[in-house]
């Protein structure tokens, strides 16, 4: 056994501990082969030698990033311990730039791999789409991107869609008109804006149209140009509903779909026209495709373990594939 001193210079301790010592917790669980001593800006391990080189080459890549981001977030923390910190530090042209700043004044940017991706390919390609699981920031990113375009008057206007499928509710129960009925279900939407517009001017835009919120049957006709447009929940629009949203497109428009494909409520998931669409339309210039997955989930570190359960529940077995699979992935 023997014991080694890890100076944390040029960091904030508090950083790297966390709250609490929430971090230092995750990192001692971690390397439960060496015993850590934190100590003000110290930190002393002891064990045997090979794993102390193994801790001391992971805390320095951590006090590194401390050091260059002054903040650690679980998430950053989480993929600095697997190992994964090359896919951490890549940036959106060459710098993690804030994409807008919240009603709070805290300065909302990308936070993971994919995130950064998408910030990066929405420069380059007028059609995105965004595929992965719940909480991976696909639509808060996207309508960060919507209103940063916005206000840099680089569009004259945002909308937002989203196929009106009933997952499990029946929305002809619900009271009111239309809108009253639809509200609640593009509640999402709305809440990701009122994180980045003051609500009178928020207010303001929807009332003079430039922000529109509606269902995706509403974009049937239109010609959608000079605009940054999004749709959300796209795994349950029909082929048809994305043939007729993505034609729409008018010049000087940004498209970006995003969509869970795991949770398809369309009555067959072979239906979905975003399945089909990431078919059909790979490969065509001008168009990226991304694919989220459970390193990009910023929500409670437990929707991470959630969708990796359910993932592996769901994975049908070599010999014994079962007869409910529709095979959404393969038609």
């Amino acid at each position: 056994m023997i014991e080694k001193q890890i100076s944390l210079e040029g960091i904030d301790p508090s950083s790297l501990y966390g709250v609490h010592n929430r971090h230092l917790n995750t990192i001692n669980s971690a390397f439960t082969q060496v015993k850590i001593i934190a100590r003000g800006h110290e930190l002393k391990v002891i064990g045997e030698e090979t794993r102390i080189l193994e801790f001391e080459k992971t805390i320095l890549k951590i006090i590194d990033f401390v050091r260059n981001h002054n903040e650690l977030t679980e998430e950053d923390l989480s993929l600095l311990l697997e190992d994964k910190s090359q896919e951490l530090m890549v940036e959106s042209n060459g710098k993690n730039e804030v994409l807008v700043y919240g009603n709070n004044g805290k300065p909302i940017k990308a936070r993971t791999i994919n995130q950064k991706i998408l910030v990066h390919d929405s420069i380059d390609n007028d059609i995105v789409l965004a595929v992965g699981p719940a909480g991976t920031g696909k639509t808060y990113t996207t309508i960060a991107l919507a209103v940063k375009a916005l206000k840099n008057r680089e569009v004259r206007k945002i909308i937002l869609t989203r196929p009106a499928v009933e997952a499990g509710e029946h929305l002809g129960f619900l009271p009111g008109d239309v809108r009253e009925k639809l509200d609640p279900y593009l509640q999402p939407l709305y809440d990701a804006l009122r994180d980045m517009i003051p609500p009178k001017k928020l207010g303001d835009y929807i009332e003079d149209q430039t922000i529109q919120i509606a269902p995706i049957a509403f974009m049937r006709g239109r010609t959608l140009e000079n605009a940054f447009v999004v749709m959300d929940e796209a795994q349950n629009a029909t082929s048809n509903q994305m043939k007729m949203f993505l034609t729409r497109m008018g010049v000087n428009s940004k498209f970006i779909v995003t969509g869970d494909v795991t949770q398809i409520d369309l009555p067959r998931k072979s239906d979905s026209g975003l399945v089909l669409a990431m078919k059909v339309l790979k490969g065509i210039e001008g168009i990226s495709i991304i694919m989220f997955d459970e390193r990009d989930i910023v929500r409670h570190k437990l929707v991470k373990d959630i969708v990796r359960a359910y993932e592996n529940f769901e994975k049908p077995s070599d010999n014994n594939k079962s007869e409910n699979d529709e095979g959404y992935g393969d038609e």
